[in-house]
């Protein structure tokens, strides 16, 4: 592990990761368990891998993403069970991730979520603003089509009320509309479980990421995983188009 750590701080670390956590069911059928083992296991996953970032790693930016808004689909129970998952996961680690300097920010739809979730993300993000150490972002409730869509609305709204000048209006103006406003973009996307696609995560965000997809399902991948995506990223030539 020593070696691996010294490896990831060499030369073009990248500032910002974004993590499909995509495997938790899967996991869990191959044990013939039920899916909400497989989100338990999930969850222990996380804690590893955040801990891990804001202790050992110099990535100043980490973004999770939890639950999007096409996982309504699943089944009422399982929905229940991985919400109230979250909402346990932050409130047990609210007190640690004040202590390691970890701000909380959640991208997502708040409208939707129960009420008892919304208090503890709007409570955690007030709690933790003051930290300097790692910005952990959690996109819940989640889409990135429909956050693209919200943008492009309130620009609408603001050139019809003729506070901006269509003329005006660029890549630049959008991105501060959207929920990771003020937040690099990342420049790795990692995506666990098999599948090679984004999911409708972070579309706009992640026009020049570097995307790495692993076999690893969630709750099996571990610092080694990350150091290995982070190795392969460090070897990459990023021209951004030029």
């Amino acid at each position: 592990m020593s070696t691996l750590i010294e490896q990831v701080k060499a030369d073009g670390l990248p500032r910002h990761v974004a993590l499909i956590m995509d495997g938790n069911g899967r996991w869990a059928k191959v044990r013939g368990l039920p899916r909400t083992a497989g989100h338990e296991a999930g969850a222990q996953t996380v804690e590893t891998i955040v801990r891990h970032v804001a202790r050992n790693l110099s990535i100043p930016y980490l973004t999770l993403y939890a639950f999007s808004t096409e996982n309504w689909r699943r089944p009422r129970p399982e929905v229940r069970f991985v919400l109230t998952l979250i909402e346990d996961y932050v409130t047990k680690k609210l007190s640690e991730f004040v202590h390691e300097g970890i701000r909380l920010r959640f991208l997502g739809k708040r409208s939707q979520l129960p009420r008892t979730l919304k208090r503890i993300v709007e409570r955690s993000e007030l709690a933790t603003q003051t930290g300097t150490r790692l910005a952990l972002s959690v996109a819940l409730n989640y889409g990135g089509r429909e956050e693209l869509a919200m943008a492009c609305k309130a620009i609408a709204c603001l050139v019809r009320e003729r506070a901006v000048n269509p003329e005006k209006v660029n890549a630049s103006m959008l991105s501060s509309f959207l929920y990771s406003a003020g937040l690099p973009d990342p420049d790795l996307v990692i995506r666990t479980g098999g599948e090679k696609r984004l999911s409708n995560f972070l579309l706009w965000q992640a026009a020049y990421s570097e995307l790495y997809f692993t076999d690893v399902l969630w709750p099996d991948f571990r610092p080694a995983d990350l150091h290995e995506a982070i190795s392969e990223y460090q070897q990459r030539e990023r021209s951004f188009g030029a």
